[in-house]
This record gives C-alpha cells, structure tokens and sequence, in this order.
C-alpha cells in the first residue's frame, strides 16, 4: 500500500453494521467494506453540496412537502447527470488504488449501489437540509 492509500484508510470510520461474510456477492462486499463507510466519512460534503445544489435550483425545494422534498433529491440523483458524476467523484477519490481496480472491473454496478448509498444518506439528514435554511434565512 502506498502513503496515500494509509492515509485514506487511516481516516475512513468504521461501520459495525456493515457485517462482511464469504457468501455475499463481491459487490456487496465492496459496498460494505469500501461504499458504506467512505459515504460516512463524506456525508457532512453531502449535505454542504446538495444545499448548494437546492440554491442553484432557487431554493424550490424549501416550498415543497416531505414527500415531494424525497422525490426531489431523488430526481437529482437519478436524472442530473452532472451532479450524480459530481457525487461519484467524491466516492472514487477516496478509493484507494487496489479499490479503484476492483471498482472499474464492475463500475455500473457499483455506481447504482454507490448513488443508492447518497441518495439514502441525503433523505436521512433530510431535516439538516432545513436547519441551515432558517439559518441563512435569518442573517
């Protein structure tokens, strides 16, 4: 391993949950060893680029129902190409270079499990996304 494949690894937290057995796919292998516990790491830039995301997009997403607000970040991720390969780019560089091989053997896969995990993290920090809206609003 190189220095900066140590020093990657040195900072990503570690999941619990996220059990690896020897008779899971290898997808869901790299999904819990390597997706997982990168998209925790990452979800505070998650959050910071999706505000940034709802205010190039006029902030319409505040006016909308819970419901709606899901079906929003959902529809960013699935239809805003641009965006979806911003967020891919935060995972892949934190890919170490053995990672980065295993994930170009089967990259289709991995980017809907990937984009799954985002989309997850995004509606379960839902109420984050509020937060900073009535902060920004009140200064």
């Amino acid at each position: 391993m190189n220095n900066r494949d140590e020093y990657i690894m040195q900072f990503r937290p570690e999941i619990p949950s996220a059990i690896i057995t020897n008779n899971m796919s290898s997808d869901e292998h790299f999904q819990n060893k390597t997706l997982r516990p990168i998209a925790k790491l990452q979800d505070p830039l998650f959050i910071e680029v999706f505000k940034n995301y709802i205010f190039k997009h006029k902030n319409t997403f505040y006016g909308f129902s819970i419901e709606k607000r899901i079906l929003f970040i959902e529809n960013a991720i699935q239809r805003d190409i641009k965006f979806r390969n911003s967020l891919k780019g935060m995972m892949i560089g934190q890919f170490t270079i053995e990672e980065y091989g295993i994930y170009i053997q089967n990259s289709s896969s991995l980017n809907k499990r990937m984009m799954n995990i985002v989309k997850e993290r995004l509606i379960y920090n839902i109420q984050l996304l509020e937060d900073n809206v009535i902060y920004k609003q009140a200064q």
